[in-house]
């Protein structure tokens, strides 16, 4: 049966080896259809992993914030066809913080085969170093870029640690993670566990976690611009 792949990508510039299974890799070196979020980052990963056909034999479509209803059932056309497409994110896990859960809707809508496969989650992975519960837990996304509107995004965030022992997980532009981290800790009660896990599964990787208070201690702490995830709990 013809079947919509959702493939996982790396998190950083590491050894496909150390993240993807070799069953996945190998599924992906046949497929001739590829839906994207960026073609020349797409092509690259395909290369490193592999990729040995000529993209000028090989189907790319390019899916972001800006693609259309209609250009998603022109999309899915292969399917019909009898062609597995192997949808792919610019890092980790697709359909996660990623726009190709719309696709994903339009396919479960046409009653499509979707195969979702195995591959790092730097969400995931960051709850998983990081101490914090794990089995209740809710993922935000990004915060508001206004102060105000994000001061209050946060205190709500906070009270839902306390009253629901929930795990509080977001992310940031890389270029705002120091002015989130200093929002943070101006805005949090002191005794809040934070986790901040920068660059998962790269050489740098650092995943920490402190009590506000503790943070406050380091001085001239920054993050800088590395893929970050932020984690809040109080036990």
């Amino acid at each position: 049966m013809p079947s919509l792949y959702l493939f996982p990508t790396l998190l950083a510039d590491t050894d496909y080896r150390e993240c993807l299974p070799e069953k996945n890799i190998e599924k992906i070196l046949s497929c001739r259809c590829f839906i994207v979020e960026e073609l020349r980052t797409a092509r690259r990963f395909l290369r490193k992993i592999g990729f040995r056909t000529s993209f000028e034999q090989t189907e790319f479509y390019v899916l972001n914030e800006h693609t259309t209803d209609t250009q998603m059932q022109d999309y899915l056309q292969p399917l019909e066809q009898g062609n597995d497409i192997f949808l792919m994110s610019e890092a980790g896990l697709p359909c996660v913080a990623d726009p190709g859960s719309k696709i994903v809707a339009a396919a479960q809508r046409k009653g499509i085969n979707i195969i979702p496969l195995a591959g790092p989650s730097s969400i995931y992975m960051s709850l998983m170093a990081s101490g914090f519960n794990g089995q209740n837990f809710a993922f935000l996304g990004y915060l508001p870029v206004k102060e105000d509107e994000r001061i209050r995004k946060i205190r709500q965030t906070e009270s839902r640690c306390y009253k629901e022992n929930q795990t509080q997980i977001f992310i940031e532009a890389p270029y705002r993670n120091d002015k989130l981290l200093q929002t943070l800790l101006n805005t949090l009660q002191n005794d809040t566990l934070l986790c901040i896990a920068s660059d998962i599964t790269a050489e740098n990787q650092s995943i920490q976690t402190r009590s506000v208070a503790r943070w406050k201690q380091i001085p001239n702490l920054t993050i800088g611009k590395r893929n970050t995830i932020f984690l809040i709990y109080k036990p």
